[in-house]
């Protein structure tokens, strides 16, 4: 009879430890070997974006320097007001024309004529504009060949407004003008 009551002693007691020590445990192993197989997997997503970072990598450094320094230029990811404006009046002074009154606004600002432009909502666009206003004195085939160059420069830049007005100078017995000129440009956000 003490053999019965020490097994079922016994078996109690081991069902208890079980249910007290045993399966807490089990529970805790099994939810940090979850834990393990997530972690890994993040270990390979991480080690697959090294290797695709690794191949983009040595993708972008086979490209010409010149080749990337062209494409910064012809739309680049920041905005440069200033070397903008170097740019453009560097480009004006080898047609003899330098610019006068400059003024930058950024397309962030709203015009009241421009109200019909503006939206509800989030805005999407992967790029911005800045407007670029100013006035330059010329003969009227200086002026064009200075626009030819401005066209042909890899900076993107639309002519948004364009007046002409005599000036009431001459230069080398052509009429002199002032032109007021508006252009946009563009850049990455």
């Amino acid at each position: 009879m003490t053999r019965g009551l020490l097994s079922i002693l016994f078996i109690a007691l081991a069902g208890t430890i079980f249910f007290l020590y045993t399966k807490p445990a089990y529970d805790t192993v099994s939810e940090q070997q979850g834990q393990i197989a997530q972690y890994d997997q993040a270990l390979d997503k991480a080690a697959q974006l090294q290797a695709l970072k690794q191949s983009l990598l040595s993708r972008y450094n086979a490209f010409d320097p010149n080749d990337i320094d062209r494409l910064q230029k012809l739309l680049p990811d920041h905005v440069d007001n200033i070397g903008l404006i170097l740019d453009l009046n560097s480009l004006a002074s080898r047609h003899g024309m330098t610019l006068e009154n400059v003024d930058v606004t950024n397309s962030g600002t709203i015009v009241a004529s421009d109200v019909s432009a503006t939206t509800i909502g989030s805005d999407r666009q992967e790029y911005d504009s800045l407007t670029l206003r100013f006035t330059t004195h010329s003969t009227y085939a200086n002026f064009e060949n200075f626009l030819k160059d401005l066209e042909a420069s890899l900076r993107i830049v639309d002519l948004m407004e364009l007046s002409i007005s005599r000036d009431g100078g001459v230069s080398g017995g052509a009429p002199l003008y002032e032109f007021k000129i508006t252009i946009k440009t563009y850049w990455l956000k």
